[in-house]
C-alpha cells in the first residue's frame, strides 16, 4: 500500500480499526500497510494509553540538550535586559562578564537567541549609511585630545516648552562630559556650561563642532564669540564640513542613544528632563559597555586633562617678527590708511600679520589662521 505523507494520521486510524476488528494479525497488518511490525506495536501501545490522540506525531526534539544554556544563566541575562531595554545582547553579556568573570557566559549569538525567544529583541530600522570620514579623527589617541560638542535637535516637552540639549563628549574615551537641557542655543546660555566642563575636566587640545550658532559664524575663519574664547584658552576650534555630520560620527551616534533613552517620549518639564539626562550620563559613562573600547565603559578609560582652566584670561601675545593690529569695535583693522574688515567676534582683540609675498599677508588670531590679506583687493581672503 503506497504511503502518503499527507494522510499519515488517517492511515494510522484505519490500521487501528482493522486491528480492533481482530480479523488480521500483526504480520498481515504490516504487509498490508507497508510498515514494520515494530512500528505497529508502537502505534497500538500509544492508542491503548492515549486513544487516537496518541497517534499524533510527537516532537523529535531531544528531552535534554547537553549544550543548552542553564536556566539560571538565561534568567540572569533576561533580568538585566529588562532593566536595560535599550541595550543589545553584546552590551548585556559584556556587562555580565565584567561583573562575574568566573561564570562561563554564552556567546553573543546565543544571548541574542535567548532575548529573541522571549520577545526582547526589536528589529532595527533600515538606514542608508554614508561611508565614515576618518580624517578628522587622526591624532585623537588619548583623552582630551579632542572634545566634541553639539546641540541635539530641540524637541517639545510635556509642558509645550522647547528643550535644546547641549552635549559634550571626549572623542577618545567616548566619555559624556555633560548633557544639559537649555531653553535657547545662545552664547550666553552655552558659555557657562563650557566653563563648568573646563573647571571640572581641564582643557582639551581641540573642540569639534558643526557650523551652527553659537559655535560658528559666517565671518572670517568661521569664528564666533565662543570660538574666540576657545582660542584665547589655547583650544583649537574644529568645524566639520557643512552637511557632513558623519565627520563627527562618534558624537552623533551617542545622540541617537541619548534620544532613545531620554526623549522617547519627552518628559513633563525642564526639571524631569534634566533628571533623565543625568541618569543617562551616569549609566552611559559608568555602566554601559562600549564596543569600540573592548566592551569597557567610558569611565574606565577617561581621565581629566592636566591643562587647568585659568581663572584669569591672559592676553594673546605675538612674536616680535610679526605686525600686530588692534580690531576696532566694528571688527576692522587699520592697514595702509584703510579699514579692513575681519570679524565682529574679534572686536577688542589683537591680530598678527606676517608677509608671505609682495602683496599678501598671513592674518592670524593667536595660533589660528584667519586668512590672507590681499593688498591688491583690499580684503582678507580665506
Amino acid at each position: 500500500m503506497p504511503w502518503k505523507e499527507t494522510c499519515a494520521m488517517e492511515i494510522k486510524r484505519e490500521m487501528i480499526n482493522d486491528w480492533l476488528k481482530k480479523e488480521h494479525n500483526i504480520t498481515d497488518l504490516s504487509t498490508s500497510y507497508g510498515v514494520s511490525r515494530k512500528t505497529i506495536y508502537k502505534w497500538i501501545e500509544r492508542f491503548r494509553l492515549h486513544g487516537f490522540e496518541g497517534l499524533e506525531e510527537l516532537s523529535r526534539e531531544p528531552l535534554r540538550h547537553p549544550n543548552a544554556t542553564p536556566i539560571e544563566i538565561a534568567e540572569t541575562i533576561l533580568s538585566l535586559k529588562r532593566r536595560k531595554m535599550k541595550w543589545g545582547p553584546r552590551k548585556i553579556l559584556a556587562k555580565l562578564k565584567n561583573e562575574q568573570p568566573a561564570i562561563i557566559w554564552p556567546s553573543d549569538s546565543t544571548g541574542n537567541k535567548i532575548l529573541k525567544k522571549h520577545g526582547l529583541v526589536y528589529p532595527r530600522k533600515h538606514r542608508l549609511r554614508t561611508p565614515p570620514y576618518t580624517t578628522p579623527f587622526i591624532g585623537c589617541e588619548q583623552p582630551n585630545a579632542v572634545w566634541s560638542a553639539d546641540y541635539k535637535g530641540h524637541f517639545k516637552m510635556g509642558n509645550a516648552q522647547r528643550c535644546y540639549p547641549l552635549t559634550m563628549s571626549d572623542n577618545y574615551s567616548r566619555y559624556l562630559l555633560g548633557c544639559w537641557g537649555l531653553t535657547r542655543p545662545t552664547y550666553e546660555q552655552t558659555k557657562p556650561w563650557f566653563e563648568w566642563a573646563f573647571i571640572n575636566y581641564g582643557l582639551p587640545n581641540a573642540i569639534r563642532t558643526d557650523n551652527g550658532q553659537p559655535f560658528a559664524s559666517r565671518g572670517l575663519g568661521g569664528l564666533s564669540r565662543l570660538g574666540v574664547w576657545f582660542i584665547k584658552l589655547g583650544i583649537r576650534p574644529e568645524r566639520i564640513e557643512p552637511g557632513c555630520p558623519e565627520q563627527n560620527g562618534r558624537h552623533e551616534r551617542m545622540h541617537r542613544t541619548l534620544k532613545e533613552a531620554t526623549a522617547s517620549p519627552p518628559k513633563s518639564g525642564q526639571e524631569k528632563q534634566q533628571e533623565a539626562f543625568n541618569a543617562f550620563m551616569e549609566e552611559y559613562n559608568e555602566e554601559r559597555p562600549h564596543e569600540a573600547l573592548g566592551q569597557k565603559p567610558p569611565a574606565s578609560i577617561y581621565h581629566a586633562s592636566p591643562r587647568i582652566y585659568p581663572m584669569r584670561m591672559r592676553k594673546v601675545e605675538y612674536d616680535s617678527n610679526v605686525t600686530v593690529r588692534y580690531v576696532t569695535n566694528r571688527g576692522c583693522i587699520k592697514w595702509r590708511g584703510s579699514l579692513i574688515f575681519l570679524a565682529e567676534p574679534l572686536c577688542g582683540e589683537y591680530v598678527s600679520l606676517k608677509q608671505v609675498d609682495d602683496h599678501r599677508w598671513e592674518v592670524r588670531f593667536s595660533f589660528y589662521l584667519l586668512g590672507h590679506l590681499d593688498e591688491t583687493k583690499g580684503k582678507v581672503i580665506k
